[in-house]
């Protein structure tokens, strides 16, 4: 199932888990994987603490320290800082289902990574499993 996400900042981390619950929820899974993909090369997706929101500040300032905005890239387009993070965090990532939901750990949630806003994005969610 494909879905919107519409970043608001040049970088941000959005919560996604709530909406892999409802995607779990609606094709009534109850054991499975949920696949989640971002199709973008300037965004990614990852699993981090989502109970505090400095934790995700924090990446972002740590990514940025690493990799700055501006830097001494060769690409004409000048998000070289965001394909770079974009390959650091991943595409995709695999999620177990368990009782019809998320099998996370407890301060875990699922983050879009937005580096190269603000767009309009897309992620794809494909569930896989039984209804037992």
């Amino acid at each position: 199932m494909e879905y919107r996400v519409k970043t608001t900042k040049v970088q941000e981390f959005i919560d996604i888990t709530s909406l892999i619950n409802e995607e779990i929820k609606r094709q009534k899974v109850q054991e499975g994987i949920a696949i989640v993909f971002v199709p973008h090369t300037t965004a990614g997706v990852t699993i981090n603490e989502n109970t505090d929101p400095d934790v995700a500040e924090d990446i972002l300032m740590a990514l940025n320290k690493a990799f700055p905005v501006k830097g001494d890239y060769s690409h004409y387009e000048g998000n070289s800082h965001a394909h770079i993070k974009a390959s650091l965090m991943g595409s995709s990532c695999s999620l177990i289902i368990e009782n019809g939901r998320l099998k996370l750990g407890t301060w875990q949630g699922v983050y879009f990574c937005e580096f190269d806003g603000p767009r309009n994005r897309k992620v794809y969610i494909k569930v896989i499993g039984t209804n037992k």
